[in-house]
């Protein structure tokens, strides 16, 4: 279906630093085309940390349906908001915005991404053995969301032990259990021989253009690996993946988790419930636009 753009147009958008090479507006111009709703989506950089309020204050006042928020604004844009949502408040990052009364909703969709990618992939989360390779800020929100779903086992496995620690004791702390343990990089070699995991990539190592490289480089490790999650996506067949599969694995790229974030953040927006048959349309197209 064509968009019409008209006096009740409703925007939504992105504001971040860079957003230049973002593929949301693919995904949701799309969705609102698909799904007949008024709607734009449009990116808007905000190369200044400081008018990230400003940013927040104008959308508000110029009657935006709602904002995406990336990177580096996911936890200074929290202060400027309405209202934040548990989950966004836990992981202490929102990346959608949704429009209240009297201001903007802060929601975190990139774990409910996550999940629903992983669900759409037949792959399960309750009851598993997860490893987290790094221990940054997406590393903490995996871990939380894998917590959350009841996995049997959580390892943190970081250079730096000590960050493995501080996210353990935390989510631990707000799950009342001993969900997750922190390891460090090399102690994977410890590990039970001949269980197998499921393992989520969330460090930046073997992104584009460091295409050629891997968190660990051990064939042995991939032996050990049933599913393997790299949260990145360019390149769409990262080493990490490679390995996987060199190791029997099936390996799986993190654009699904993008694109179930952006659907998540567009049913908020919009109310609409979005079929897995869409979603699956809505993947073919961007995968095509990012071809071009």
């Amino acid at each position: 279906m064509r968009q019409m753009i008209d006096g009740r147009t409703r925007i939504c958008g992105l504001i971040g630093n860079p957003v230049e090479h973002t593929m949301s507006p693919a995904i949701h111009n799309f969705l609102a085309g698909q799904t007949g709703k008024n709607l734009v989506y449009l990116p808007f950089p905000v190369k200044d940390g400081e008018k990230i309020g400003d940013a927040v204050r104008g959308a508000l006042s110029m009657d935006f349906l709602g904002l995406n928020v990336t990177v580096p604004y996911k936890s200074d844009v929290i202060p400027f908001l309405k209202e934040t949502d548990e989950l966004a408040a836990q992981i202490g990052a929102v990346n959608t915005l949704v429009r209240m009364e009297g201001g903007f909703k802060g929601y975190n969709t990139d774990m409910p991404g996550l999940y629903r990618a992983m669900l759409s992939d037949g792959v399960s989360v309750e009851g598993e053995r997860v490893l987290i390779l790094g221990a940054g800020g997406v590393a903490r929100a995996v871990a939380m969301m894998l917590a959350k779903k009841n996995a049997a086992e959580i390892r943190i496995l970081n250079r730096t032990l000590e960050k493995a620690k501080a996210i353990a004791s935390e989510i631990n702390q707000l799950e009342g259990r001993e969900a997750v343990i922190p390891m460090e990089l090399s102690a994977w070699k410890e590990l039970p021989e001949g269980r197998r995991y499921l393992v989520i990539q969330a460090t930046k190592v073997g992104m584009y253009p460091d295409v050629n490289a891997a968190v660990i480089e051990e064939i042995s490790f991939y032996e050990r690996v049933k599913v393997g999650y790299d949260l990145i996506y360019n390149p769409m067949d990262t080493k990490f993946m490679q390995l996987v599969r060199k190791g029997g694995g099936e390996a799986f790229h993190g654009f699904k988790m993008l694109l179930y974030q952006g659907i998540i953040a567009y049913e908020l927006w919009t109310g609409v419930q979005i079929s897995e048959e869409l979603a699956d349309k809505t993947y073919q197209h961007v995968l095509e636009q990012m071809k071009k």
